[in-house]
């Protein structure tokens, strides 16, 4: 059931060390190309790196936060031509959690790594120093690399008890829960 997908999927951020099956690759990118986009524009595009020495470089686009990537067998780079949808950010951070979802569906761990407004220095943004490894062109913004691989740490799913259910309105939003 979806809702045990959603109660088990936490955030890995140590993989083992073993390849990610092209098939799973393969299929994790066709979920990505069946995620819905504002009017159908399907914004994105999706850059799989499996190649050690690029993990490598992109673990370093950020000061903090994304060093795990270089022990993850894949990452997919998620991207989006900015001028072709002004709601690119929403149509990519909606394809990212379909990325993670399937990656989770298929016995696999993942890890969002936020890439839009951070800084691999204080002079250079994290997305400057993607776009130059990976050769992405001017028109396209990056919003996030997803680590991905087979975990290597066990973390209990989320309990129905931990919800929070003040933030859960119906017809109007309340500030008194009574």
């Amino acid at each position: 059931m979806f809702y045990d997908q959603l109660k088990t999927r936490r955030s890995i951020r140590k993989f083992k060390d073993q390849a990610v099956e092209q098939e799973k690759i393969d299929a994790i990118l066709k979920s990505a190309l069946l995620a819905p986009s504002s009017r159908g524009r399907r914004p994105w595009e999706f850059i799989a790196v499996t190649d050690r020495d690029r993990l490598s470089q992109l673990a370093l686009c950020r000061e903090h936060g994304a060093a795990f990537l270089a022990g993850a067998p894949l990452a997919i780079v998620v991207a989006a031509n900015k001028e072709l949808c002004d709601v690119w950010i929403e149509d990519a951070a909606i394809v990212a959690i379909l990325i993670q979802l399937a990656a989770h569906d298929l016995g696999l761990g993942s890890c969002w790594i936020q890439v839009r407004e951070r800084f691999q220095t204080e002079q250079k943004k994290t997305e400057d120093y993607i776009k130059d490894i990976l050769l992405i062109p001017a028109q396209y913004a990056v919003e996030c690399i997803i680590a991905i691989g087979y975990p290597d740490e066990v973390k209990k799913p989320h309990e129905e008890n931990e919800l929070h259910y003040e933030k859960v309105h119906f017809n109007q939003f309340k500030t008194d829960m009574k």
